[in-house]
């Protein structure tokens, strides 16, 4: 391995470290955040589980809405955590304006939001009236905005690698399921990424 590809490399692990420090998930106590697990690929859904909708590519506008249309983003972080700031910034090329808060203790704000046990993320957001959890990607956020269908949100589990927020040097995307969740605070498969 070269010394520019291993400097590239370290560079993403540190960022990869620095957001472990600052992930308040909502995981049971004494279970780890999804962070150190890059490699392992998610859990199949079962059988009789809704089919996603295969998404447009990462950072793909789905629907025809305007900046002027979309709601304002409220941005839930550590203040250490720098894959926060990737995403926050990956929203605002989108198009949303966003303003961030930074606290110390995330979990309060996501039980107040509703974000499911067992779906956290290192950020919690409010777009208008949804919370979205995680590295969602915009464009995902967007459909769901357009399809007004009552869902509370979106929420994407853990980190996972290649996600808006969470670009790798290689351009390696691990595959990865956001939910939505519905009304009754159930989740459901609604867009799959990556390979």
């Amino acid at each position: 391995m070269n010394g520019r590809r291993l400097s590239v490399l370290a560079a993403g692990l540190v960022t990869l470290a620095g957001c472990a420090q600052g992930a308040g998930t909502s995981a049971p106590a004494g279970t780890t955040p999804a962070v150190a697990s890059r490699s392992i690929p998610q859990a199949a859904a079962p059988a009789n589980a809704a089919t996603p909708a295969r998404a447009p590519a990462i950072g793909a506008t789905a629907s025809p809405m305007s900046a002027a249309a979309l709601p304002k983003v409220v941005v839930h972080k550590s203040p250490s955590c720098g894959c926060c700031a990737l995403w926050v910034r990956h929203m605002r090329e989108a198009g949303f304006s966003v303003d961030v808060r930074n606290t110390d203790n995330l979990e309060p704000v996501k039980k107040r939001l509703g974000v499911p046990l067992g779906k956290g993320s290192c950020h919690t957001a409010q777009v208008g009236a949804l919370v979205v959890e995680g590295h969602v990607p915009a464009a995902d956020i967007k459909r769901l905005l357009a399809a007004n269908d009552g869902a509370k949100g979106l929420v994407l589990p853990g980190m996972p690698a290649g996600s808006p927020g969470m670009e790798m040097p290689d351009g390696r995307v691990q595959r990865y399921t956001v939910e939505k969740i519905n009304a009754d605070g159930s989740t459901s498969p609604f867009a799959t990424h990556g390979e």
